[in-house]
């Protein structure tokens, strides 16, 4: 893979749920290093580009690669082992599993020498987790649970995050601490993030550059900061959404 290369890059990607096509040729790239955000409204498709890229539902045409690969018609286990690591929507712990057990998880495709440092790294990263380790995870408030779901997929140590709706539902306060992580994970680390969000401000702030989808399409493309100074975005994804 070349230097310019993304390290995802996403060509002509139609998904159909049926006979429903649900993303209509989606072109996306996230690069190294980058945090990239997909904005849009509820039902615009931003779940299913995330759900796609991870192999569940695949795409009927386009092409989805990773770091040089092609993983369009990969299994999503397949597509898991390659470094991809996700927190789906809707968090998605296991309930009745403690919080470290819940991490052990997610550290099973890693190699099991770096399972005490990736462990130290997540409760730094996330204290509360840390103080709730015994815990289960269905007794976690919404935002632990967030957090739990977040660091569950850290602990594979991916090479590409995929953050679908990680603020959905949860409290400013929770929201800015969990967005703070993902700048810490990407600046200290170097990880690179997908995110799929709702809250436009937040995720525009945060990333290095953005996609809008409406009804299955890409309509703008542009730096966080660019889009978050175009009058469309603002009156579409913003009134009201500084949190």
């Amino acid at each position: 893979m070349t230097m310019t290369e993304p390290l995802l890059k996403v060509r002509g990607v139609e998904t159909y749920y049926g006979k429903i096509i649900a993303l209509k040729g989606v072109d996306l790239d996230v690069h190294e290093g980058e945090i990239v955000t997909l904005i849009g409204a509820n039902g615009a498709g931003k779940s299913t580009l995330m759900m796609t890229v991870c192999g569940s539902p695949q795409a009927r045409n386009g092409s989805i690669v990773y770091a040089g690969e092609d993983i369009t018609t990969k299994p999503t286990y397949e597509i898991m082992r390659t470094g991809i690591a996700q927190s789906p929507e809707g968090r998605r712990i296991f309930p009745r599993m403690s919080v470290l057990e819940n991490l052990m998880m997610g550290g099973m495709v890693a190699e099991n020498k770096y399972f005490e440092d990736d462990l130290k790294r997540v409760f730094e990263l996330f204290p509360r987790l840390k103080e709730r380790q015994h815990q289960s995870g269905g007794t976690l408030s919404g935002g632990e649970q967030q957090m739990l779901a977040i660091a569950r997929a850290l602990m594979s140590r991916p090479r590409l995050l995929l953050l679908d709706e990680p603020s959905l539902g949860l409290a400013p306060i929770i929201v800015r601490q969990i967005f703070e992580a993902i700048n810490e994970l990407n600046k200290t680390d170097g990880l690179t993030v997908f995110l799929v969000e709702q809250n436009a401000y937040h995720a525009l702030k945060l990333a290095h550059r953005g996609y809008v989808m409406v009804n299955g399409v890409i309509t703008m493309t542009g730096t966080g900061k660019e889009l978050l100074s175009r009058e469309e975005v603002k009156a579409a994804y913003l009134e009201g959404g500084r949190h």
